[in-house]
């Protein structure tokens, strides 16, 4: 794929992974113009001191919201690729302001896909989470209806431009909400607090996040959810990495919060494909079938892929590496 001759559009772009997501393209792949969209205006000023938009530079700052359709329409002219990033994101704040998470998370993809179409936009890449497999939240609720809506948006498409796909994985070392900063921050009291010590996560970091999005985008034919083979970690490992001498106080699992996530389900395992690095889980639906992944081996019969069943497993030294490197970052 000729990234160089691609204008490339990132919502939700000044967040975590979309200021990974640009640094990455633009050190490695130099799209032609990458199009920042989001609807913070204090961020863009800050990514601009990064990443600025000076004559001759690919970079544009869009300010605006995914709910709005006219202005991701006027965005996305002229562009080639989607990364559907922007979402609500925190589960308290999605279970407390219901009908904004369902605004943004669900009204928004739909907006996406109408102005991708509307724009003859050629690939729509949507992020996903391990949160939208047998949601017990609002937010996954909202993100597994996103997945529904990006897979059959090909529908929408009537088998032509563009063609949409989903990335799911798990939790992002050193991303906005995660428990990282929030056991760091405890470190310095001396104690740290742990909902449940059975707790498993599935681990990545923000690079391999945004390397796993673009070669699933250079690999996408349209409809498919990719999902990377990555660690688990227990949430005792983790504290222990983190603060070794800290005290432990057990709060209790949250609302809305699992023991463990699970990142394919067995219900979804007639339609997944397994690779070397990844899982393809193949839209459901008998219009949307490709023969391009006719090739990649079936996962058995009620398989499914768990944080607690997971044979990848980092130690304490891996967790301290990956998050010394993710801050370095």
């Amino acid at each position: 794929m000729d990234w160089e001759s691609q204008t490339v559009l990132i919502t939700g772009g000044t967040g975590s992974f979309g200021r990974k997501f640009t640094g990455i393209l633009l050190a490695k792949y130099r799209p032609k113009k990458l199009i920042i969209f989001s609807r913070d205006e204090l961020k863009q000023h800050e990514m601009r001191g990064i990443y600025p938009d000076t004559p001759g530079s690919p970079i544009r700052y869009f300010i605006g919201d995914v709910r709005d359709q006219d202005r991701l329409n006027r965005a996305m002219h002229g562009v080639d690729i989607v990364v559907h990033a922007a979402a609500l994101k925190q589960v308290p704040a999605c279970e407390y302001n219901p009908f904004e998470a369902i605004q943004t998370n669900i009204m928004g993809a739909k907006n996406i896909i109408d102005a991708a179409i509307d724009q003859g936009v050629e690939k729509v890449m949507a992020l996903s989470t391990d949160k939208a497999v047998n949601p017990v939240n609002l937010y996954g609720a909202t993100k597994l209806c996103a997945e529904k809506l990006f897979v059959n948006g090909n529908t929408y498409a009537g088998g032509g431009k563009p063609v949409f796909s989903c990335t799911r994985y798990g939790n992002v070392v050193g991303s906005r909400g995660s428990v990282v900063p929030v056991f760091l921050e405890q470190r310095k009291n001396g104690k740290i607090t742990i909902t449940d010590p059975r707790m498993t996560r599935f681990w990545i970091t923000l690079d391999q996040g945004v390397n796993f999005v673009i070669q699933s985008i250079e690999e996408m034919h349209g409809g498919e959810v990719f999902v990377p083979r990555i660690p688990s970690m227990n949430i005792m490992d983790l504290a222990k990495a983190i603060a070794p001498s800290a005290g432990i106080e057990y709060i209790g699992v949250r609302a809305g919060e699992k023991i463990h996530e699970v990142l394919i389900s067995p219900d979804e395992a007639p339609q997944t494909r397994e690779l070397a690095d990844r899982f393809v889980i193949l839209p459901s639906s008998p219009w949307l079938h490709n023969p391009h992944w006719d090739h990649a081996r079936p996962v058995p019969e009620g398989f499914h892929y768990t944080s607690n069943e997971n044979p990848q497993w980092l130690s304490a030294g891996d967790l301290r590496d990956l998050i010394k490197g993710s801050h370095e970052g």
